[in-house]
């Protein structure tokens, strides 16, 4: 069985209540990874690490990156495939059937999505059945998600390789952009974040006020006209090399929305 890794705040109790009830009703071992606050990130180190992505970063963001990247090289120490989960991830009824059919994948993927966020993904026009009711498609293209994800050590190397070179970003779209990992989806999806319930027909077991995004939305700005060029340089940057890994993989890959079974969500 691939245990869970749980990142979670410390002042964040509800959320780790929620997802220690969650698993131990399906079963899924866990583990709690002690999220990054951004309470703890001197001033001096935020700006070295919050301008190097296609927008300024808030301190959550970084934050929530450095959390991550924590939990990258915790799957490379312990040597061995981890469910890495953000305290919000609401699970599918299968997923330990879903854990347990990959756990032999080990050596031959480094990277499992198992969510999904109501987005378009690029995904393999060829599917592996493995679970019942459930596939696995290469997933070449994805756009946001980073609350639910099988990472084995092959993949945790290659994520802290490109961190070495590569400023933070958004954790989800640092994954994202990661194309050296062997990645693919469960498809359906077996987990979504508790904010995209609505959009899938559930009903919230809990509600959550996001850590990551403040409710006034308002993001950091630049510090000068510099700073502005290049964030605008990278977004293009960005949108050029989306464009050319959709017409590379356009034969073998289709944009697809990814649905999940709605029953296997349900109480």
């Amino acid at each position: 069985m691939i245990s869970a890794l749980v990142i979670n705040l410390n002042h964040s109790s509800e959320r780790l209540e929620f997802q220690r009830k969650q698993l131990a009703h399906l079963q899924i071992p866990m583990q709690r990874l002690a999220a990054v606050n951004s309470s703890d990130i001197l001033i001096e180190r935020y700006e070295q690490l919050a301008n190097g992505w296609e927008r300024k970063m808030r301190p959550a963001e970084v934050a929530c990156f450095l959390s991550h990247k924590t939990a990258w090289q915790y799957v490379l120490d312990t040597g061995k495939p981890w469910l890495i989960l953000e305290d919000d991830a609401l699970l599918s009824h299968k997923t330990a059937d879903v854990l347990a059919a990959l756990f032999s994948r080990i050596g031959e993927v480094d990277y499992v999505n198992l969510e999904t966020r109501h987005r378009r993904k690029w995904l393999g026009k060829k599917a592996d059945v493995f679970v019942a009711g459930y596939e696995l498609r290469q997933l070449y293209q994805d756009r946001t998600g980073a609350a639910a994800y099988i990472l084995f050590p092959s993949g945790a190397q290659k994520l802290l390789n490109r961190a070495k070179h590569s400023a933070p970003a958004l954790a989800d779209a640092f994954l994202c952009r990661s194309y050296e990992l062997n990645a693919w989806q469960v498809y359906p999806a077996a987990a979504i974040q508790l904010d995209q319930c609505i959009n899938y027909g559930l009903e919230s077991p809990v509600s959550f006020v996001s850590t990551i995004t403040p409710q006034n939305n308002l993001k950091p700005q630049a510090n000068n006209f510099y700073s502005r060029v290049c964030f605008r340089y990278r977004r293009l940057a960005a949108q050029i090399r989306m464009g050319w890994r959709q017409l590379s993989v356009f034969g073998c890959a289709q944009r697809m929305m990814v649905p999940i079974i709605k029953s296997d969500f349900e109480e």
